[in-house]
């Protein structure tokens, strides 16, 4: 008080001078959230966020005028979102609603003070406020392909999506909104999962229409959820079940091709505003294919059992019946989920219309190679097992 005193000549401030500069500042307690703004009037800004304020030279250390809430930061995604944000310089606010160790490994990804953990509930939409509240720019990477007793499909999918988009448009500053949902996401889809995404892209768009849809195919790195788990499987139990023939064509993506697609069009004047976006990767792949690369990797011998259909989910139906209906939780499912083993009777690859990586100016990664290096932890005798002389890494080599 004493400095804005002085700036004012010593002349003393009136109750309403002093919260009129005080709402100058914090503008967003007052004007965007008050009684008198409308609740359903979009107030994103047409242009993007070429237009905002840079200094330095564009790394961690820089300020890119960008602060980022990315929802669902912790998941599989989020890490790498975050990490492609925080080393261009902007501040990542990370809404978490665990441990304080569930975004522990996000803090060492930017400079200092520019990853911003923040405890939320997400069914409270104060919470939700609160942590969007100083953001120019909202991502929703939230997601799950399985139910639990506390969170079903439809909520977390759906609801928390829609709820993000209409505090998003009521903020007033928020530049842009970028929605993770699903490739193969559809209304008519056998899967609840892909119908409850379809249903959050139409309820994003509906309040927000300048939001950009990013539709990525199943995403491969090193914490993904499906060679990891085929590994583990086939190096316990010497096998791998191929749910219905293994004929199911997919395009899998490398998870930081994604990352880079999501701020690519971040970054861009405003031209995939409004936008709808498939990302796939440059192969397609037959589930039995991408497990003979997976098998391949960690140099075991492949070995299948085909899984029929109506064996597959009658395997995966008990859980589903019992979720909430006995007094505690239930192990998550992995190989027999029943809700994807619906979402496999069906293909899952890019349409021939939709805009791609190429439209964003991304060039994805084909599979073979780096993005499943990982892979060669499950191999039983070492990096080097089972490799080729061509393969050999000589110790003299070594750092």
């Amino acid at each position: 008080m004493q400095v804005i005193s002085r700036r004012l000549g010593n002349q003393s401030l009136k109750p309403s001078a002093s919260i009129s500069l005080l709402k100058s500042i914090y503008p967003i307690y007052d004007h965007h959230y008050g009684p008198d703004h409308g609740r359903y009037v979009s107030t994103l800004t047409p242009k993007g966020v070429g237009h905002l304020v840079r200094k330095g030279t564009g790394g961690r250390s820089s300020v890119s005028g960008i602060i980022a809430t990315v929802f669902g930061a912790t998941g599989f995604l989020g890490r790498y979102v975050v990490q492609q944000l925080a080393k261009m310089g902007s501040q990542v606010l990370v809404p978490f609603r665990g441990s304080e160790d569930s975004h522990r490994h996000l803090k060492l990804m930017g400079d200092l003070g520019q990853i911003v953990p923040m405890q939320y509930n997400p069914r409270d939409e104060n919470s939700i406020k609160a942590v969007m509240a100083k953001a120019n720019v909202v991502l929703n990477l939230i997601g799950r392909e399985y139910e639990t007793r506390n969170y079903s499909f439809e909520e977390v999918n759906h609801s928390m999506s829609e709820q993000l988009a209409m505090i998003a448009k009521e903020h007033g500053g928020i530049m842009r909104f970028i929605q993770v949902s699903c490739l193969g996401a559809s209304s008519s889809s056998p899967s609840r999962f892909l119908r409850a995404k379809a249903a959050a892209e139409e309820a994003v768009l509906r309040e927000l229409p300048e939001a950009t849809i990013l539709k990525p195919a199943v995403m491969i790195g090193t914490e993904d959820r499906i060679l990891n788990r085929w590994a583990h499987f086939a190096k316990k139990y010497g096998f791998l079940p191929l749910i219905g023939d293994g004929s199911r064509k997919i395009q899998p993506v490398y998870v930081v091709d994604v990352a880079a697609a999501t701020v690519a069009a971040l970054r861009d004047d405003g031209t995939s505003m409004g936008k709808v976006y498939e990302l796939g990767g440059p192969e397609i792949f037959t589930e039995h294919d991408l497990a003979e690369l997976m098998f391949e990797t960690i140099r075991e011998y492949p070995r299948y059992v085909k899984v029929p259909f109506p064996i597959a989910k009658a395997i995966a139906t008990p859980r589903e019946m019992f979720l909430k209906r006995v007094p505690f939780p239930l192990p998550n499912p992995e190989t027999f989920n029943l809700d994807e083993i619906h979402a496999r009777t069906k293909d899952t690859v890019v349409s021939e219309n939709a805009l791609t990586f190429n439209d964003l100016g991304i060039v994805p990664h084909k599979l073979k190679g780096y993005p499943i290096e990982f892979l060669i932890s499950y191999r039983k005798g070492g990096p080097q097992f089972g490799s080729t002389i061509s393969e050999r890494v000589s110790p003299d080599a070594w750092p």
